[in-house]
């Protein structure tokens, strides 16, 4: 759980940016996009895999340029 202390002469504003910096830096929001919806173990293999291709391939031909 992400949480932030109002400092001595703090903005709101930047009492908000930097629980916004937490919450990203801890992945809470990932985390429940990522459970919206079940997936299979299986799926889960498949998308793993078809996302490893896709990052081999980008960096091959990163290499190549």
């Amino acid at each position: 759980m992400a949480a932030v202390n109002l400092r001595s002469g703090e903005s709101q504003d930047s009492l908000l940016k930097r629980f916004r910096k937490k919450v990203v830096k801890s992945g809470v929001l990932s985390t429940i996009r990522r459970k919206r919806w079940f997936v299979s173990k299986s799926e889960q293999r498949r998308m793993e895999k078809k996302k490893a291709i896709r990052r081999l391939k980008r960096r091959s031909t990163k290499d190549f340029e």
